[in-house]
This record gives structure tokens, C-alpha cells and sequence, in this order.
């Protein structure tokens, strides 16, 4: 069974007037999930996030920030704002995030989508950033390790680098990030140099793309270097920073990516966690903002996940693709 986690409150987190990430993109995907309905899904409903899950990611100060701004509009950096709603959606973000991978972990579903909003991959530990106010898959990672999972990994296909992600697992080796994105590019981090530190050295794996990058190309990204690092550490749980703006549509990004480019994604990081953790994949919803090109993707990894669809990428990556994962190796050798 999949489980897809949502609520009618992530709606009310209003970013403002003309924003992209908009309420209308959960509107988009449920209207295509209604639309062609798929066996083996189920729908859940989110639980807040606790304190100390959140302080497990980010400090007091941000927690009691964000907290104390419930039922308030708030503009808390150039791109980043805050509604009446925000609060209640970020935690119900978190926390319905992170119970969707408690719920894998203990075999209650075989996996699931958390369909979240504000999403989360550019929080850092002391600020909200890019759009999102809570690191949600780093909240997701911590709880996953505290209920006894040795090793997470976290994918991030988002267009803009999870920097957030990064640096909240910078240094430990419990945690492997593996992140493609456009380069250089919003935030301006993860150059492929950019690869752990101290015991964490190895375990930070940034694959920089340049702009124009297709579903070929992120073929040759999973199969020359996530899959094999991926096998390498054989993770216990396996969570994507799901992001749909790498799509050739999205008006934030410049990538060239098809519905059937997410739909191979997804496919090789399930094939990846049935080989390494009986299947144990979670998704969570970061990036996407063309309305049809998000939910089409979304509808086909809900596809994939509930195992109606298994997608293969085509052959024909670019040279450029290949020199950003040269670039990517050279710097693990």
C-alpha cells in the first residue's frame, strides 16, 4: 500500500499575491489524483510536528520564531513569507512528513508521498529560506534515525540545490545526501567539491548541472553516480526532496525534464530501496511550479510507487552531463 499524507491546511499557507508556491499547486495535483485515481493508494492525514523533533534540525530561536507568528502575516526574507495559516501548515509539514516515515519504517504502508506544502529543502538550521520554513526531510531523516535507522539517505532532484539539507548532515556519515541540480543557480551552493567534512567527508554527494539538462542526462546522473554511492552505503530508508522544477515547463528552472524523467527517477530509487531496505521509500514534496508539469509528475511517481508504472530513462546523456559527473567523481576519488 502507498500513503499519501495531505491536508486541506497546507492550503491556507499563503507565501502572497502573484508567489509561485502557491496553494494552487496541491490544488493541480489532487484534481489529476481525482481524476485518474490509482490502485493501492490510500490518503492520511498529517500530525503536527513536536518540538523536539524539530530541535533534533533547527535552533530554539527559529522554532520559537516561526511559532510565535501563528495567525500573522510575516515576510521573513525576500522570497520567503508568512499567512495567518503558515504555522500550522509548516508543522503539520514536518510532522506529517515525518510520521509518513515512521509508518514506512515500521512496515504499517510500503511507502508514500508526503504532499506538503511549504516545502522545506532551503531551511537552514537558524532561518527559513527560499520558500520554506522547516526543513521537512531533515526533520523526516532525524526522526527516522531516533526510531533505530542506521543509515538514511537522502535524494534530492529538486532544481535548486537543498543547501538546508546539506548542512544540516554536513558532517556526519549517518546521513547521505545526494543532490542534481542546476549550477550555478538559487542558493548558490553545492559545487561538486562541496562534499562532507570531518567524519561527513564522502557523504555529501552534489552532481552540478548546467541549465538544459534532460531525462537522458539525469539517467546518467542515477546510473554513474547515486545508484552505485546509494549501494555503496545501503541505506535503511530511502527519502527523495521530491522537486518537479526541473521540469522543461517550470518557470523557475531551466531544466528539460519529462513527466517520464520523474516517472525513472522514482523508479530507480524504489528499485534501489527494494534491493537495500525491503522497498522503504518516502517522498516529500519540495519544488514544481508549472501547475500541469507538477501534477502529471506527481501523478506519475504515485504510479511508480504504488506499482503501476516502472519507467526506464533513455540513452543519449549530453556531453555536458558527463563532465558535471566527472567533476562529481574526480572530487570522491
Amino acid at each position: 500500500m502507498t500513503r499519501l499524507v495531505t491536508d486541506p491546511a497546507y492550503l491556507q499557507h499563503l507565501a502572497g499575491p502573484m508567489h509561485p508556491e502557491s496553494p494552487g499547486r496541491l490544488r493541480a495535483i489532487h484534481q489529476v489524483l481525482e481524476a485518474a485515481p490509482i490502485a493501492g493508494v490510500e490518503r492520511a492525514s498529517p500530525r503536527h510536528a513536536t518540538r523536539e523533533e524539530l530541535l533534533r534540525v533547527h535552533e530554539a530561536a527559529h522554532v520559537d520564531r516561526v511559532l510565535a507568528l501563528a495567525g500573522k502575516d510575516a515576510q521573513l526574507d525576500p522570497d520567503t513569507a508568512m499567512s495567518p495559516g503558515s504555522t500550522e501548515a509548516a508543522l503539520l509539514a514536518a510532522g506529517g512528513a515525518s510520521q509518513l516515515v515512521l509508518d514506512v519504517l515500521k512496515g504499517e504502508v510500503d511507502n508514500g508521498f508526503a504532499l506538503v506544502r511549504p516545502p522545506g529543502h532551503h531551511a537552514v538550521a537558524g532561518n527559513a529560506m527560499g520558500f520554506c520554513l522547516f526543513n521537512n526531510v531533515a526533520v523526516a531523516a532525524e526522526a527516522a534515525r531516533a526510531a533505530g535507522a542506521q543509515r538514511v539517505l537522502v535524494l534530492d532532484w529538486d532544481v535548486h540545490h537543498g543547501n538546508g539539507t546539506q548542512a544540516s548532515f554536513y558532517s556526519r556519515s549517518d546521513v547521505l545526501f545526494c543532490s542534481s541540480h542546476q549550477f550555478p543557480f538559487y542558493p548558490g551552493s553545492g559545487a561538486p567539491t562541496e562534499i562532507g567534512a570531518g567524519e561527513g567527508k564522502g557523504f555529501t554527494v552534489n552532481v552540478a548541472l548546467e541549465g538544459g539538462m534532460g531525462d537522458a542526462d539525469y539517467g546518467a546522473v542515477f546510473h554513474e553516480v547515486f545508484l552505485p554511492r546509494a549501494l555503496q552505503f545501503r541505506p535503511d530508508v530511502v527519502l527523495v526532496s521530491a522537486g518537479f522544477d526541473p521540469h522543461r515547463a517550470d518557470p523557475l528552472g531551466g531544466m528539460d525534464v519529462t513527466e517520464r524523467g520523474f516517472a525513472a527517477m522514482c523508479s530507480a530509487a524504489k528499485a534501489l530501496a527494494t534491493e537495500v531496505c525491503g522497498g522503504k521509500i518516502v517522498l516529500l514534496l519540495e519544488g514544481g511550479y508549472d501547475l500541469d508539469g507538477l501534477a502529471q509528475s506527481v501523478h506519475a511517481c504515485v504510479e511508480v510507487l504504488a506499482g503501476a508504472r516502472k519507467e526506464e530513462f533513455p540513452g543519449g546523456a549530453g556531453r555536458a552531463a558527463m563532465k558535471a559527473i566527472e567533476a562529481t567523481l574526480a572530487a570522491h576519488k
